[in-house]
This record gives C-alpha cells, structure tokens and sequence, in this order.
C-alpha cells in the first residue's frame, strides 16, 4: 500500500478503492481500525461513481505514531493527503471513532469539504448536559476508564485485549467484540460473510506495530478536541442507531442538537453497525451533495 510523507517527518499509509474518476470522499475509520475498513464490494463503489480514499490514523497500520494527538490533528493528514492525490475537493464520512475527527475535517476545511457524514460517532468527552456514559455497554465502560487512567494503564489493557481479539477472529469473527451485549441489528450484520471477512483482514492489519494508534484515540476521545462543533459551516448529517450501545444514542441527540444546522437520522432498528449496501447507499447519498 502506498504512503506519504507528511509535514512533521511521518508516514501516512493509505489506499483507493472505486472509480479513480469518481467524487472524492475520504472515509475515516473507526476504534480500532484502519484503511482496510471499507465497503467490501469495491465493484459497487466504482458502480455509485466514487473514489473512496482512506488511510491508517497514526499508530494503525503502517501509518507511524504520533504521540498526545488531538481529534483536530487529523486535518493535517487528511490535507496533506487530498493536496498529494490531486483532490481539491471531497467528502468526508466518519463512523465510530472516525466521526469526531470526521467533523474536524469539515470545520477545519470548510474551502475544500462538500459535506460531511458523521455515523455513530461520539460527542465530546465535556460536553455539556450530557452524561457520556449512559446507556454504554459495561466493556467500553471499562476501556474508558483504562484511559482516563493514563497512557500507562491503558497501553497494557488494550496490548492484552487485542490479543484476545486476534484470538477470537481467527476462530470466530463474529466474536470480534467479545463479551459486548449487541443489538439484534447488530447481530445481524455480523452474520454477513462480507463483513466477518472484513473482521479478520482488518483485525490483522490494525495493530500490527502495537494498539498505540488505539491509546492515542481513547485519549484523545477523553480531553479537548482541539476545536468545536459549532465551528462547522459545511452540510453535516448526524446518523445514529437507538440500540447502539457502544456509541449510545445520547450521543447522537448531543450532536444533533449542537452541530449548526444537521441533518438528523435517527434510526430506531438499528445499533451501532451499517452491513456493507448500507454503506454503499449512505456514500452515494453524500457523494450527490457534490
């Protein structure tokens, strides 16, 4: 896969999937995850007219480290990223993890950014009025509390998880979130052999030089973004599940309610995961606001 250099000296591990002459869109992954975390049916990307781009966030994959990030540093490599490739402008979507750093990307480019999607993806850590942890399952309770704990703490706990993890997929992807008390939406996708083969080429990929990208983003999930919602301008969707309970649903109704003029979907029968041809229609969708 190819890098880049970026301005402080790093690596940037990315790929392209789709039509090379499609609408641009940059696809942030998930905690943990990395740039193999994409629809699994490249045909059908290239059918909707898109170029997908995504990239490992530093410490994933073959992307190099950096130490006491921010959710607004990934600007900088997303940019670095659109100026190497030719991309003047693009869309950006973000699930999970990816969703904060998703609408950084939208309120830090608004000259380049046509829209962003932001999916099942946390508010911030102080964010007023909002009880972060209701409704959120006891496992990301625990992994958040590691974090809140320090890098010490947390980079031990999380080196022993993903072992744990490697060890359930390779016997049964399903297992990826161990002992998670799912949604049957969630179940259900799941279920998907599409997906389970997603789970075992990503899980491989994603912590192969050690879970730091994993600790820099359960912490920077747990202090200061580095900027604020209200700052983005750019057309933004807020989509969430009301099962959700990784991201619960309070998350959603904080963004929804705080990030200047949203689109809101809320959806009742689903949690906190999209099979893949709900991924396609969700990319073509932000692909027309082009």
């Amino acid at each position: 896969m190819p890098t880049i250099r970026v301005r402080d000296g790093r690596e940037v591990m990315y790929a392209e999937w789709g039509d090379p002459a499609g609408v641009p869109i940059f696809s942030l992954h998930g905690t943990p995850g990395c740039r193999l975390n994409r629809p699994p049916e490249e045909e059908k990307v290239a059918a909707a007219g898109i170029r997908l781009v995504t990239y490992d966030r530093p410490g994933y994959g073959g992307s190099d480290r950096r130490h006491g990030r921010s959710v607004v540093d990934c600007v900088e490599d997303v940019e670095a990223l659109a100026d190497v490739l030719g991309i003047e402008r693009f869309g950006v979507t973000g699930g999970s993890g990816g969703g904060p750093h998703a609408l950084a990307v939208g309120a830090r480019l608004a000259d380049r950014v046509f829209a962003v999607h932001c999916v099942v993806g946390c508010a911030p850590y102080d964010a007023p009025g909002l009880d972060w942890f209701a409704g959120m399952d006891p496992e990301n309770v625990k992994e958040f509390g590691w974090a809140l704990q320090g890098e010490d703490v947390l980079t031990a706990e999380l080196t022993a998880e993903e072992a744990k993890t490697r060890a359930r997929v390779a016997e049964d992807p399903t297992t990826v979130l161990g002992d998670f008390d799912l949604s049957e939406a969630d179940r259900a996708v799941l279920a998907d052999p599409r997906i389970q083969a997603l789970i075992v080429e990503s899980t491989a990929e994603e912590c192969r030089q050690g879970v730091g990208g994993w600790v820099d983003d359960d912490l920077c999930f747990t202090k200061p973004w580095g900027f604020e919602v209200e700052e983005l301008k750019v057309p933004v969707e807020v989509r969430y599940g009301a099962t959700d309970v990784l991201v619960p649903a309070g998350h959603g109704d904080w963004l929804a309610a705080n990030v200047p003029g949203a689109t809101v979907v809320k959806d009742t029968g689903h949690g906190h995961m999209s099979g893949p041809d709900e991924t396609i229609e969700h990319l073509a969708r932000l692909a027309r606001s082009a």
